[in-house]
Parts: C-alpha cells; structure tokens; sequence
C-alpha cells in the first residue's frame, strides 16, 4: 500500500510540474511567422562595386527575382556559362569552376560550384542592417 501511495505522490507532483513548462506552439497559429527579406527594385544595368577583399565573389549587379538555380537547372548558366556568354555579353564563369576537389579540370561546372548563390549574392544600394565592422587582412591587400 506504501508503494501506491508513493508511486501517487510522484505522479500528482509530476503533474504539477509539467503545468508550470512553457508549451511549444502545436498548431500553425500558435507559431510566430517570419517573412522572407523584401526584394528591392534592382537597377536594370547596374555597374559592379568595388571588391572588399582579395578573392571576394563578384557580386551579382543585376535582379535574380524568378531565376531558378536547382540541381536540375541553372539559369545563370544561360547568360554566363561557356556557350552562352560571348553572346549575351555576361561575364563567363571562372575557369576554377570547372575544377574538382582534387583540382583536376573537368568539362562540366563542378557540382560544388554549380549553386551560385553560395557564394554570389545581388548587390543593391541599401542601408545595412546592421553596421558592418568588417576589415580586410592586411596580409592580403587591406589597408
């Protein structure tokens, strides 16, 4: 008898502390929504900025709004792969994306270059968030 009244005690105690625990939203309208950082009106023809730091990706002066990069397609590759680009006057991809990890030259854009936006991003005239404190190594041609 000692024992189920123990055994009670522990439970009605658990209990009692499982109501005071913050619960963890459950359902969609419990949750906070976040949204996706706005678009800004990219300049059709924009001018490239200056690099902040030696071997900087060159950023993108143009919108990317719509373009679709999968592992299925690439649309940057339309205007700047190796077919393309003395056509459509964009810029080509650098010979280095075309080299594997053990930098061997291959035929193809290397699958860990193939996603452009790891490395390149849109530029835009904007304020920045948050301040930038950001300096280059000397070692490497900062001031």
């Amino acid at each position: 008898m000692k024992k189920y009244l123990a055994l009670f005690f522990i439970a009605i105690s658990g209990l009692a502390v499982a109501n005071s625990i913050e619960k963890v939203p459950s359902k969609i309208e419990d949750g906070v929504e976040s949204t996706a950082p706005e678009f800004h009106n990219m300049p059709k023809d924009g001018s490239k900025l200056a690099l902040s730091y030696v071997n900087q990706p060159p950023m993108i002066p143009h919108s990317i709004k719509g373009y679709q990069v999968t592992k299925n397609t690439n649309q940057c590759l339309n205007c700047h792969g190796i077919e393309n680009y003395r056509t459509t006057g964009a810029p080509r991809i650098s010979p280095t994306h075309f080299m594997d990890r053990d930098g061997n030259v291959t035929a193809d854009t290397s699958p860990r270059r193939y996603f452009c936006l790891q490395c390149h991003v849109p530029q835009a005239e904007v304020a920045p968030i948050i301040e930038n404190k950001f300096q280059p190594t000397k070692v490497f041609g900062g001031n």
